[in-house]
């Protein structure tokens, strides 16, 4: 027997076991790096010190309004401080996060305020009008707190308290809610809604303090790194960068509106190291022109993760003077899980094309992950030959708790011990994971994902409609777009234009068809639509 075979008063007690949380990151940054720039927007800088105190004058603003511990707090906010502020205020107090996508319709953002049940919601001023329109549908009490950014254009509506004299009139001694447990739960994160509804991923203070560790080591970070938030903070909770960067003592650039000369002139001007973002950014900084582009003198790195990019975008990337790693992950695994990861010694001799077409590759699990495969229907391992098909299998600690209110969905995307990710890959003899097909008809467009079940049920709602399929249209700015093909009653004239401004009445802008296509529907002598042959037409449109 060992000698630990006795541990008799080995026990775990508050001097040797802390329950994981991101949380800690700013309460330590706060004197580790009191005086260092902690968040950069326009004219609004502020220091760790500063960062932490307008975090928890969020934390006891909430608390004072009857938001209590496990309660959900939404938000409806682009990628600024204040949305920032959230993602510590608001579990301070020991709430859930609910990050809400801005470009969602008026029923959707209803039904997650009525499913999620939250007690309150920061929405900028932009949104405004949206989230008092998914109040009055859901018949919620939920108290508005308004975000406004009058330099933008998008003063204060006047109808609710506003954010900043929130924030004033709390108490900067509040004294923050930590876990008790890290199973706890810090955020509720909802999908696109691949089959309808979306469904609310629930995420753990473990999961995601883990993928802050984790994060760094990947992408070689050191301390004090200039992040610029691109990828949007209601996605993935921005892939958990901001819950990171007090880890490091970085510096978080916001950016309202994502744009070429945005990101060109952050690097230029405040100096920013590091990104991430979906094929479509990657394709608007290579398009940039000349009046966008801002000279600089670093190396930029970037995650990159959505639809798989191009290895031409790759290559383009490189030359301008950006190192592009792929990630891949989901909502249900915080964000990132994999990366492709670079090996110098066997990669670099290559010429240029070859490599982008190996970082095209979503590679192998991140070091917060156990292991991440693929398999076949069965379960079993795929040949590692980069043809056979299977599906990405993942298990490992950045993987949600299970699907809010909805046992059995969770049950199936768990069975067999890994999370089914539902996207179809092959794997190469070196292990590394490289994205076939996508699963279930999703569309990723500008890192989005489109459910196209969602949009033919909306088109089919149309009384001309017969039949509709939807599929992915390639694009060159968004990396994939809504195409729809109609299949109409008899003596029906609808224009396409007649079909998109329907779709569009109903639907987010980024889900309503680009391209409407009428044609008898190819289907299989069972009647099943022929969706692969949609794609490939698709495909050759112009």
């Amino acid at each position: 027997m060992g000698w630990l075979s006795d541990e008799t008063g080995l026990d775990k007690c508050a001097a040797n076991h802390v329950p994981l949380t991101p949380l800690s990151h700013l309460r330590r940054a706060r004197t580790a790096f009191a005086g260092r720039t902690a968040v950069v927007y326009d004219n609004h800088r502020v220091t760790y010190a500063e960062y932490h105190d307008r975090c928890t004058r969020l934390a006891s603003a909430l608390a004072a309004m009857g938001v209590a511990s496990g309660d959900v707090v939404a938000t409806l906010i682009p990628n600024l401080p204040a949305q920032a502020e959230a993602h510590f205020g608001v579990p301070a107090c020991g709430a859930v996060l609910n990050t809400i996508n801005t470009r969602l319709d008026v029923d959707t953002v209803a039904y997650i305020f009525d499913h999620g049940g939250a007690r309150a919601v920061l929405a900028d001023s932009q949104f405004i009008e949206l989230a008092e329109a998914a109040k009055a549908q859901s018949g919620s009490d939920l108290q508005i707190i308004e975000v406004p950014d009058a330099a933008h254009g998008w003063p204060a509506s006047g109808r609710h308290p506003v954010y900043e004299d929130v924030l004033a009139g709390a108490d900067p001694a509040f004294d923050w809610h930590m876990p008790l447990d890290e199973w706890e739960s810090l955020a509720l994160n909802y999908t696109s809604g691949t089959t309808g509804r979306p469904k609310g991923v629930v995420c753990h203070h473990r999961g995601a303090y883990l993928m802050t560790m984790g994060t760094p080591v990947s992408w070689q970070m050191t301390l004090q790194p200039v992040f610029m938030a691109i990828v949007p903070l209601f996605h993935c909770n921005g892939w958990n960068h901001t819950w990171m960067m007090p880890l490091l003592g970085g510096t978080l650039v916001c950016c309202r509106d994502i744009t070429a000369a945005a990101i060109y002139d952050a690097i230029a001007d405040e100096k920013v190291t590091y990104f991430g973002g979906a094929p479509i950014v990657l394709n608007m900084m290579v398009n940039a022109g000349p009046d966008e582009r801002r000279a600089f003198d670093h190396q930029v790195q970037v995650f990159t993760a959505g639809a798989p990019p191009a290895p031409t975008t790759l290559a383009k990337m490189e030359t301008l003077g950006f190192n592009v790693t792929q990630v891949y992950g989901l909502t249900e695994t915080y964000g990132h899980v994999t990366e492709c990861l670079w090996r110098a010694e066997d990669w670099d001799a290559l010429d240029q094309n070859a490599r982008s077409a190996i970082k095209a590759r979503q590679g192998i699990a991140m070091p917060m992950m156990e292991d991440i495969t693929v398999m076949t229907d069965r379960m079993v391992q795929v040949s590692l030959d980069g043809t056979q098909q299977g599906e990405i299998m993942i298990r490992g600690n950045s993987v949600m708790k299970g699907y809010f209110k909805n046992p059995q969905a969770t049950q199936e995307a768990f069975e067999g011990g890994y999370f089914h990710s539902g996207d179809l890959a092959v794997q190469h003899p070196d292990g590394y994971i490289q994205i076939a097909d996508r699963a279930k008809d999703i569309i990723i467009s500008g890192g989005e994902n489109i459910s196209s079940v969602e949009v033919e049920g909306v088109l089919m709602a149309h009384p001309d409609v017969n039949l509709a399929a939807v599929v992915a249209k390639p694009d060159e700015k968004w990396g994939e777009v809504p195409c729809a093909f109609v299949e109409l009653k008899s003596g029906a004239n609808p224009t396409a234009e007649d079909m998109i401004a329907f779709a569009r009445d109903k639907l987010a802008g980024f889900k309503t068809p680009k391209r409407v296509v009428f044609c008898e529907l190819p289907k299989t002598s069972t009647g099943k639509i022929q969706k692969f042959e949609l794609r490939a037409q698709a495909a050759s449109l112009d």
